[in-house]
């Protein structure tokens, strides 16, 4: 990360590619060493690629999403900077101090950075860390110097705008000081264990404050409307909707948009499919109404036709009688369609990036009750694409309009950040007749209909303002086959991570399902080096290793240390949780690994817990 300081770069801290896609990207505050800093929107990014044509990603179906998601004129997918040898080199990703007010831990005077009370100090080039604002002179004795460090109060609104906290007004109960037009302000934090307990006070004209006023719902009537602001994209907009006081390093101040796939290659329906709509105009001037029969005289000799010679006259004929027109309305693409393709695919594709195979022993013999294929899948390459972000209230990935996305550019972005990583995994199918079939013998029971009512109250109770039309409380309800899916995933992660080499945190899921014929899960490693493909985790995928893991989860589920209060527990109004017979004890893993924050999860409905409503047989 590199701050622009005294019109030269500095380098003021480090911070890997999945930090900046999870944790703190564009629009997100980094907490560093000694103070705050706020990373800067893709126009600030643009000095900092040098060679970029090395850092474009090439992900096609990720970058026609992003295309529909984030904008039409986005040409590809760019991974995050990164900094070489030389510390002087102009990469890294930009950063600048915000909040930009703070307060001295001597004297306790507060002040913006831009009034010159406090001066940036770093005398160390190879010593980022130490990096830090101090108040020089501090108490008017000469080479006095002491740390600043920041106000740790923003302003923010539902529309992910976010603001400096008005101290001087605040403190004046809405006015300006009378006494002077920059009023000294002391800001004495007490640190209460119960409440904030923030004083303020201008030794100008005496006014004094406390921040409590100005907290939760109750403070939004003591704080003026949101001016509009984007200070990652130094720009303010026309807003008016009320501002809300929170906590730098609170997590809810910002929530990543990020979308994800693994790079699979097409067979050859995919391919041709691909193909006639890249050539669809000159397609269509030529041959478009051709039967398959005139095709065939043409296949080798007309030009337009060439990139076509590896399939049948009669493919081609279907290929454009089924072609679609795109269009960039229209939300249809399926992510992990083309994936569920490649891992059940009776002959598996394969490239540079994606490896799998199947056992030709098929299922061993003690797993057949519970899966009917198992894959190892030897290589991976997940590539994951950044597309905006929202404050106070996360996104929701199965509506993605539900929630007010912030910009990442000022215009109209012509790129967007992407990270990817490499890894093996295991992919487990379950029967989908079997499942559907359990789904309709449970449909009635208490615990399916609690969770079902939990989502329609985690739904309306959401803080975005909703932009009219018909609201379904119960849309992205991912079905109780889900919450199988997701619970065996679970289940699976935390006895793999006993046995495999990675620690829980570098695992990552996938479920694959629709209610219909899709019904697997595959959990992978997930981690930005060749650390992730040493092979620890794909050969826990031979028999016996997991037929043990398996078994050893599978017992495991029966029981937990919060027993039984873990085992009856089921979401209930007023609380808002979703899950049921789960806990940090026996099923939650880290939010990095789980694709769904830890929700959905009920160990009922994978072992039985006396209420015979498990969908698994027991582990014998």
């Amino acid at each position: 990360m590199t701050m622009a300081a005294r019109q030269q770069f500095r380098q003021v801290g480090s911070a890997r590619p999945s930090h900046l896609m999870f944790t703190g990207g564009i629009g997100g505050i980094v907490d560093l060493p000694n103070f705050a800093a706020l990373v800067g929107g893709l126009d600030d990014w643009e000095p900092f690629y040098r060679n970029s044509d090395l850092r474009i990603v090439h992900e096609k179906r990720l970058l026609e999403l992003t295309r529909k998601r984030l904008s039409q004129s986005v040409r590809e997918l760019r991974l995050i900077p990164l900094s070489d040898d030389d510390d002087r080199a102009l990469v890294g990703v930009p950063v600048r101090p915000f909040p930009s007010w703070l307060r001295c831990t001597r004297c306790n005077l507060l002040a913006p950075i831009w009034r010159e009370d406090f001066t940036y100090v770093n005398y160390k080039r190879s010593r980022p860390d130490l990096a830090v604002f101090q108040h020089q002179n501090c108490g008017g004795r000469r080479g006095l110097d002491a740390k600043a460090v920041p106000a740790r109060f923003v302003v923010v609104c539902d529309d992910g705008h976010l603001d400096e906290f008005p101290y001087e007004p605040f403190t004046h109960h809405g006015s300006t000081c009378p006494k002077a037009e920059y009023p000294i302000l002391e800001m004495l934090d007490r640190a209460g264990n119960r409440q904030v307990d923030v004083r303020l006070t201008c030794k100008s004209c005496g006014a004094a404050r406390n921040l409590k006023d100005a907290m939760g719902d109750t403070g939004r009537g003591e704080l003026p409307n949101c001016r509009g602001r984007h200070p990652h994209l130094h720009e303010f907009g026309e807003c008016r909707a009320p501002l809300q006081t929170i906590v730098v390093g609170a997590s809810n101040l910002w929530f990543p948009q990020t979308v994800s796939v693994l790079s699979v290659p097409p067979d050859d329906e995919d391919r041709l499919r691909g193909l006639v709509a890249e050539h669809e105009e000159i397609l269509r001037e030529t041959v478009w109404a051709l039967s398959a029969e005139n095709l065939a005289p043409l296949m080798r000799h007309l030009p337009p036709l060439k990139p076509f010679l590896d399939f049948e006259p009669e493919q081609l004929r279907a290929a454009m009688d089924a072609h679609v027109p795109a269009s960039a309305e229209q939300e249809t693409t399926d992510l992990l369609a083309p994936e569920w393709k490649a891992f059940t695919a009776e002959r598996p594709p394969s490239n540079e990036y994606f490896t799998v195979v199947r056992d030709a022993d098929g299922v061993p013999e003690p797993l057949k009750p519970y899966f009917t294929d198992v894959v190892q899948a030897e290589r991976l390459r997940e590539v994951r694409a950044f597309h905006g972000f929202t404050r106070l209230d996360a996104p929701d990935p199965e509506d993605p309009d539900l929630v007010p996305v912030a910009r990442i550019s000022r215009g109209e972005p012509t790129w967007a950040p992407a990270s990817e990583v490499f890894g093996e995994g295991i992919f487990l199918r379950i029967d989908p007749d079997a499942l559907r079939a359990w789904e309709t013998r449970v449909a009635d029971e208490e615990a399916v209909e609690r969770l079902q009512a939990a989502w329609r109250n985690f739904r309306r109770r959401r803080r975005s303002r909703r932009r009219g039309g018909e609201f379904d409380p119960m849309a992205g309800w991912p079905g109780i086959g889900y919450v199988v899916l997701h619970t065996l995933s679970h289940l699976l992660i935390r006895a793999i991570a006993l046995d495999c080499g990675y620690n829980s945190a570098s695992l990552s899921e996938r479920i694959y399902y629709n209610g219909d014929d899709r019904a697997g899960l595959l959990i992978y490693t997930a981690v930005p080096d060749a650390e992730g493909t040493l092979g620890g985790l794909v050969s826990l995928a031979e028999a016996g290793s997991l037929t043990r893991i398996v078994g050893k989860a599978l017992t495991e589920a029966g029981r937990c240390s919060s027993d039984p209060v873990c085992a009856d527990h089921l979401p209930a109004d007023p609380a808002d949780s979703l899950h049921g017979a789960a806990c940090h004890a026996c099923l939650f893993v880290s939010e990095t690994t789980c694709e769904r924050g830890n929700r959905f999860l009920d160990r009922r409905f994978v072992t039985d817990l006396g209420d015979g409503l498990s969908f698994l047989e027991p582990w014998r």
